[in-house]
């Protein structure tokens, strides 16, 4: 068992980190609506190379952090509060995504994600105290959703990849979740694998494919440079 000073140290660097990552996200957000400003950037082509696939399952990883954050006991304010602040600008990104496409699979990512979120808020403030059991079962979905992040992540790689640019991909977004998922990886740590196992196993995937994305940036040469 890990001294409480250096859990609250690490839980804390995690916090600070994760707010930074929300203005990796917020980067992304203020991307799109500069590409709609821009002349010459048409309907449908405002969140263009943007994997609805990668950022759906991006959602789920915040969302699901969130629920196994008040499911476990004590209580995780670290993990619970940042992630639901993540989850509701993910959920803005989608629903960008889904103004420029205009497309079915844009819209349905939406509203499932808009319901699983409400459903998770909902589990936080009537749901009753967890037993072991509901923790199992929160660990088991940030497993699936692991799975689903890498093949998510994938496709966005791949269509970075397969087009030769990165259209309306921010690179500070990348930047700044690495940076999150580095100290995630030394929270899960402290917290003992017991516990910590689920953080730590989707940080170290996620901050694998953020390492690629940020590869890919600097062999795509994107244009305009905007980030």
């Amino acid at each position: 068992m890990q001294p409480p000073s250096l859990y609250a140290l690490a839980g804390s660097l995690n916090s600070l980190f994760i707010v930074v990552s929300l203005f990796g996200l917020w980067s992304q957000l203020q991307k799109i609506w500069q590409r709609k400003r821009d002349a010459g950037i048409g309907a449908g082509k405002t969140t263009d190379i943007l994997s609805i696939n990668q950022f759906t399952v991006s959602f789920l990883a915040y969302c699901a952090f969130f629920v196994y954050g008040y499911s476990i006991t004590p209580f995780n304010h670290y993990i619970v509060w940042p992630r639901l602040i993540a989850s509701l600008i993910a959920l803005g990104i989608l629903y960008e995504i889904d103004r420029d496409r205009r497309s079915r699979a844009s819209r349905n990512a939406l509203l499932a994600c808009a319901l699983l979120l409400g459903a998770g808020v909902a589990g936080l403030l009537f749901g009753p105290t967890f037993t072991d059991e509901k923790r199992v079962i929160s660990q088991s979905l940030i497993v699936a959703v692991t799975v689903l992040l890498a093949q998510g992540y994938a496709h966005q790689i791949g269509l970075i990849w397969r087009s030769g640019r990165t259209g309306a991909v921010s690179l500070k977004m990348s930047q700044f979740i690495l940076a999150m998922d580095a100290s995630t990886i030394f929270f899960a740590c402290v917290m003992g694998l017991s516990t910590g196992w689920p953080l730590l196993l989707l940080a170290s995937v996620s901050a694998t494919t953020k390492l690629a994305i940020m590869w890919l940036f600097r062999w795509g040469r994107p244009v305009p440079p905007h980030t």
